[in-house]
């Protein structure tokens, strides 16, 4: 069975109208053009729905029950394409975005606020989650578009970077360091270091460029949570290294962070997307906004 949009309306017309010339008008068709319309819908549905006659047009009773259903069918089409059309224009819509708990935490709020502004009816959800998990939620859908580290070569992923964040020494506020500008890497390998738990990507960095300078961590705790890490800095415990995007909330938990040098290390941090998956217009809209914020206020 195939029956169109364009001989619903007819029919809702006719049936409104009582009157071919009537509904010619609303539908702005040729009376010939009109009557194949109504023709091929009975011929689609196996039978007459108008009865006519030299003077009257009525409705078959299948005619009667059919017309509210008709209706019904227009308004449901009329309100998706309305739907459709506003999700378009940035008028409605939903938006998934994951981001790493350093990044979510510092950067994505004031990245959000323009976005707001522009397109306040958008609903957006937040995901903080550590950059392993961000990567699967991209690849799976779960979220448009990730915020996190560059998370390698993939076949099915694009990355598009926006800076390069190096890492920091976070240090107890009575370590002996802080009276120093940056700290040398040498001087922290041999005391208590807390680091994330593995498979962390950021503990697999670092402990491949210290073993690229001969070095090893002396790790005594691990924690799966930066802010974790932080507390346990605070309360000297031991010392850390964590993104310099972490800085302001270390320095919130009571830990002081310095520079780190010999070596110096740093990783790309960027937009994660599904490879071959167009992005809607509100994530794309999103991607426009943040680049325009690095390429205007790349991090120092």
């Amino acid at each position: 069975m195939n029956v169109t949009i364009k001989q619903l309306k007819v029919f809702v017309a006719v049936a409104q109208t009582r009157s071919f010339a009537e509904a010619c008008g609303q539908v702005h068709l040729s009376q010939p053009a009109l009557s194949i319309a109504i023709k091929n819908l009975e011929e689609a549905v196996g039978g007459q729905l108008l009865a006519r006659s030299t003077r009257t047009l009525a409705l078959t009773p299948e005619g009667e029950a059919f017309l509210p259903v008709a209706q019904r069918l227009l308004a449901d089409w009329d309100e998706a394409l309305d739907h459709l059309h506003n999700i378009f224009a940035l008028k409605r819509g939903k938006l998934a975005v994951g981001a790493m708990p350093s990044f979510a935490s510092t950067e994505l709020p004031k990245l959000i606020v323009p976005y707001r502004q522009q397109y306040p009816d958008i609903n957006i959800t937040v995901h903080d989650v550590i950059a392993e998990d961000l990567v699967e939620m991209v690849r799976s859908g779960r979220v448009e578009i990730g915020i996190s580290f560059d998370p390698g070569s993939s076949e099915d992923l694009e990355f598009q970077p926006l800076f390069s964040d190096r890492f920091v020494a976070a240090l107890p506020a009575d370590h002996p360091q802080i009276a120093y500008r940056r700290v040398r890497w040498q001087s922290l390998v041999n005391e208590p270091f807390i680091a994330l738990q593995r498979p962390s990507s950021i503990r697999e960095l670092l402990e491949q460029s210290l073993a690229a300078q001969g070095m090893t961590l002396s790790v005594e705790f691990e924690s799966n949570q930066l802010v974790t890490i932080g507390r346990m800095v605070a309360t000297g415990l031991g010392v850390s290294a964590v993104p310099a995007l972490c800085i302001g909330q270390m320095e919130e938990l009571g830990a002081v962070c310095r520079p780190l040098i010999a070596p110096s290390v740093s990783r790309r941090v960027g937009l994660v997307t599904r490879r071959r998956y167009p992005l809607s217009q509100a994530a794309q809209a999103m991607v426009r906004i943040i680049s325009q914020y690095y390429d205007e206020n790349p991090p120092r």
